[in-house]
């Protein structure tokens, strides 16, 4: 999938936040775009390929908020550099969306934050899209040598010694 999406010759692979910006500036690339595109690398890395099992939840309305962030844009300008930009946050930062935030834990497999953590509600205010949660280690435990499992929760890849 190297190379999967191509603008206005930007290798997607390396780019930072200053090429995305100029590009959708310049209407060579859009947030919808830019969705897609890490769906896929997602897709390629975590279903597809080596199955690393990086990412635990993919938000819902990922598509749907960067369509509005691209309208945004054209229409009123943008908020700043993250403006359309798919970012990941670690399953321990509480999102009030259709995501869940279970800290790894099987406990909270099913839990819904009732409210953004404050840092979620800046990155919403300077118009990133929170494309979805990383694994972690149960609690954010870490790894010791005197933790025997394996973490609960399906498709994590960590693992315990």
């Amino acid at each position: 999938m190297r190379n999967y999406y191509k603008f206005a010759n930007l290798n997607l692979d390396e780019a930072n936040i200053f090429d995305l910006q100029e590009a959708m500036e310049q209407g060579n690339l859009t947030s919808r775009d830019l969705v897609f595109y890490y769906l896929a690398r997602m897709a390629e890395y975590d279903q597809d390929g080596p199955h690393i099992n990086a990412v635990m939840e993919i938000n819902p309305d990922a598509i749907f908020l960067a369509e509005a962030l691209d309208l945004e844009r054209k229409y009123g300008g943008r908020r700043g550099l993250l403006h359309g930009v798919p970012i990941l946050l670690k399953d321990n930062i509480g999102t009030h969306d259709k995501m869940h935030t279970s800290a790894g834990a099987l406990a909270l497999a099913q839990h819904i934050s009732p409210e953004d953590a404050f840092v979620v509600r800046k990155l919403r205010q300077a118009g990133a899209i929170i494309l979805g949660k990383t694994n972690m280690t149960e609690w954010a435990n870490g790894i010791s040598s005197s933790m025997q499992s394996k973490c609960p929760l399906p498709g994590s890849s960590l693992l315990w010694a």
